[in-house]
């Protein structure tokens, strides 16, 4: 992605936006853990002093990454399920499986539920969380429907990262429901 001239005002949102698409990509991959500052700051083509600019640490940068994919899942749930119509559970489910559909969202998630003792990152995980939560249920008006949101979400996680919609075992068919 090309960045901006120096000295344009959109050039630090700009490069924000660019490092938080490659941190969320490279932590997709690598984790919380795995990931150096370094890899992120090349991919996007600036420098790690620069990065740390526009982030202080390691640790606020995937905070704001968790709260990027916080705000994506947000406004795709709110996009595609239909308020207070009985199809809007199944609506939400077919929004939150397309959005995951390539996967670096779903292990960029999953990367952030491992990474949650980090004190910033568990804020930002629990934040998610709060806004995922209230999403569903002002879509659902329920709470054992977002119980259920939930517990049938995770599920797909499963599926979807095991890749068991592909898989020709009992047991696969059964937790992939074919």
């Amino acid at each position: 992605m090309p960045m901006p001239a120096a000295g344009t005002s959109t050039k630090s949102d700009e490069r924000r936006r660019a490092v938080l698409a490659a941190a969320i990509d490279c932590f997709a991959h690598k984790g919380f853990y795995g990931t150096t500052t370094h890899e992120i700051a090349d991919r996007v083509g600036i420098s790690q002093p620069y990065l740390y600019r526009l982030y202080p640490n390691k640790q606020a940068l995937f905070a704001a990454a968790v709260d990027q994919v916080s705000a994506v899942m947000t406004e795709t749930l709110v996009a595609h399920a239909p308020e207070g119509d009985e199809t809007a559970l199944a609506a939400a489910r077919n929004a939150y499986a397309a959005l995951v559909a390539d996967r670096t969202v779903l292990r960029f998630l999953m990367h952030a539920n491992c990474a949650a003792e980090e004190p910033l990152v568990g804020e930002a995980v629990r934040r998610c969380y709060a806004k995922q939560v209230g999403t569903v249920r002002e879509l659902l008006g329920d709470d054992d429907a977002v119980r259920h949101w939930f517990g049938a979400g995770m599920l797909d996680n499963v599926v979807a990262v095991l890749g068991l919609a592909d898989l020709d075992e009992p047991w696969a068919r059964v937790l992939s429901a074919r």
